[in-house]
Parts: C-alpha cells; structure tokens; sequence
C-alpha cells in the first residue's frame, strides 16, 4: 500500500487500511509489553469498573495508527508520530474489532510532508490530534 512519495501534495487523502485485531491479539500485546491490567483481559474486571467490555491498550491503538504511517510511506521515512487517546477502543469476545486508518496531506516543505491522521472504531474517533511527519 506504500504510496508514490513523490506525488505527496498538500490535501492529498491517503488510501485508509483497516487493521482489525481480536482479543487473542490483546493478550499477545499484554504478554510482549508487560501490561498486564485486567481491563485489556478480563470481561468480568472490566465490566466491574464501568467499561462496557474488555478495551485495547491504548499503546496498541496507538501503535496500529503508527504502522499505517509505515505501511504508506515505509518506516524509513517516518520522521514523527504523535496522538492523544481520547475514546477507548472495545473488543467483545469472538469479535474481529477494525481499527481503520486514514491521512491528509496538511503540508509539504523541504522534502517532509506532515499527515494529520484518523483513527476509527465503529464510527467512533479513537485518537486526537494524530499527526505524522514523512520523509519524501
């Protein structure tokens, strides 16, 4: 999906990629990360706190959107990422959950082009003032 860099101009719409991931992928991020809270494993827990269900971990939603800067640009020319969280995404059992990912081109100076990016989980933004900067 990488695009042609050398077409990047300023309102450019980036091609969205959908990246969907269940809880099984939950509990692999937990293993690899170390984060083990049991609101990204445990229905009952989470539930008991006021969620409506199991949520991803943030730094996963977060990384997802980082591998859609990669996945267009290639991750050689990924220069920054930035985001907020701002809405939790939830992944019921025995759901394929997608996360999809889209930019805007919002400037082109000196061979870098800044994207400001979308991030969407069931119609509902995940991710504030996401912003990418590429190498092109």
């Amino acid at each position: 999906m990488t695009i042609k860099l050398s077409d990047v101009s300023i309102g450019m719409e980036l091609p969205a990629l959908d990246l969907a991931f269940t809880r099984a992928d939950l509990v692999a991020y937990a293993n690899a990360s170390g984060d083990q809270n049991p609101i990204h494993q445990d229905e009952a827990f989470a539930k008991s706190v006021g969620l409506p269900d199991v949520i991803a971990h943030g730094m996963l939603t977060m990384a997802l959107a980082g591998k859609y800067l990669s996945e267009v640009s290639g991750s050689q020319n990924v220069l920054e990422f930035s985001a907020k969280f701002i809405k939790p995404v939830v992944v019921p059992a025995g759901v394929d959950v997608s996360l999809i990912v889209s930019g805007k081109v919002t400037d082109v100076t000196d061979g870098v082009a800044k994207i400001d990016l979308l991030a969407m989980c069931n119609e509902v933004k995940v991710l504030g003032m996401a912003k990418g900067a590429i190498k092109i």
